[in-house]
């Protein structure tokens, strides 16, 4: 039975899926061709000319097409057009190292690492993402220095995941990935010797988008975004754009009810705005509702996918303090907490040990003091604020326009030390 579950994630399944698809919008058409890739079999060694290897689960037949003609144009919108493919234009040539045959939550992975680089432009940075959401995000001073930020940001969840670049993976980057499991690495390129060290995981997808380069195109353009419904309906929509580009672009958080005046009284300072803005991008790629914790620029926190608001702020402190004692008890012992507390358990190692990790990550709140909270949509009540507020976050940004805004901005006006916070003028759902 074990052989048999394990055969199961190796079949890369056939797909009756057509090659080539075409969609009238009235009388514009699009036309999308199947993308498959000449890639040499794990097991026999020979070269299989297939699609995806499957879709979200083994089991499930899927395909990925490129758009390759048409241009759409709708209410004076004009689309993404030909010849800009970035996850649906990767080649054989591409794919500098195929390990297994990729399905499609590798491809998907990379274009929501992408959704949010396409903003990370001020330096060198570092996603890494499991099951469409970032685990770590981060910029550097160097590249290196960005991922092992990022990674350190939440070991856990990276393991397996898929690390996406900004710029090409040099020496030290490799060096650092070659000592972590990640399933895929896509970069713009890779330097001269970095591929042997990389190559070293044999099922490691090794995948250069040379694109990445010109991510600035995307955030300016719009694709059509499909939703499958249970009865074989479609929902249509634009995707959306970040009208966020710099700290001028928020607002005041002021606001008006029953004829008083609210404002924040603490103005942002130049940190502030760094990490407001840093925040508000990554918040581009993460399943809502969401909040998210971010510091220095780096994630420190991510709450996603959750029905309140108040409860999703509370798992990403929880999720904070976690990560932050696990990333503590890895610098200081090389080994991961969970594995330290089985240790422990064992009588293999001394409780004091965990004990004084538990008590530092306290004291530090988990890395949340000074940090900035990041909401995609408003606060319902300031009870989500509260939670922020109680591990001495100092800044806030949000969409604002809630009935009870200006209670949240009371809530900043009267911590202490006080909260500036900042307005956005638009959500950020992700469904």
């Amino acid at each position: 039975m074990s052989n048999d579950l394990k055969k199961m994630y190796k079949t890369v399944m056939d797909d009756h899926f057509p090659p080539e698809i075409t969609i009238s919008f009235g009388g514009q058409t699009l036309f999308y061709r199947k993308r498959t890739w000449r890639i040499q079999d794990e097991d026999s060694g020979e070269l299989i000319e297939k699609g995806l290897r499957y879709g979200e689960n083994p089991g499930q037949e899927a395909a990925m097409y490129e758009l390759t003609n048409g241009n759409l144009v709708l209410g004076g919108c004009k689309f993404i057009e030909p010849g800009n493919g970035l996850v649906s234009a990767i080649t054989e040539e591409d794919m500098i190292q195929s390990g297994k045959h990729p399905g499609k939550t590798n491809f998907t992975d990379i274009d929501n690492a992408l959704n949010i680089m396409k903003y990370l432009s001020l330096g060198p940075a570092a996603i890494i993402v499991k099951h469409n959401n970032p685990c770590g995000v981060a910029y550097g001073p160097t590249l290196s220095e960005a991922f092992y930020r990022a990674n350190m940001a939440d070991r856990v969840a990276a393991f397996g995941g898929c690390a996406v670049f900004n710029r090409p993976v040099d020496m030290a980057t490799a060096n650092l990935l070659s000592d972590i499991y990640v399933e895929v690495v896509a970069a713009p390129d890779f330097e001269e010797g970095t591929i042997p060290v990389l190559a070293k995981r044999k099922n490691l997808r090794i995948i250069k988008i040379s694109r990445i380069s010109d991510l600035e195109y995307f955030k300016e353009n719009r694709f059509v975004d499909f939703k499958s419904l249970i009865d074989g309906g479609l929902m249509i929509q634009q995707s959306p754009i970040n009208i966020i580009r710099s700290a001028a672009d928020f607002k005041p958080a002021t606001v008006e009810y029953k004829g008083k005046v609210y404002t924040i009284e603490k103005k942002p300072s130049e940190t502030d705005y760094a990490d407001m803005l840093f925040g508000w991008q990554v918040e581009q790629g993460v399943t809502s509702n969401s909040v998210i914790y971010v510091k220095d620029g780096v994630t420190v926190g991510i709450g996603t996918g959750e029905q309140d608001r108040v409860g999703v702020a509370e798992i990403a402190v929880m999720k904070a303090y976690t990560k932050y004692s696990d990333a503590l008890c890895f610098k200081k012992h090389n080994l991961p907490y969970k594995d330290m507390e089985l240790k422990i358990r064992k009588g293999e190692a001394d409780s004091d040990i965990i004990t004084d990790i538990d008590l530092e990550t306290m004291e530090a709140k988990g890395g949340l003091i000074g940090s900035t909270m990041v909401s995609d949509a408003f606060f319902p009540f300031r009870d989500g604020v509260d939670v922020g507020l109680e591990q001495g976050i100092t800044a806030i940004v949000q969409p604002g326009g809630s009935m009870r805004d200006f209670e949240v901005i009371e809530a900043c006006n009267e911590a202490n030390p006080q909260v500036t916070m900042v307005f956005t003028g638009q959500r950020a759902f992700k469904h």
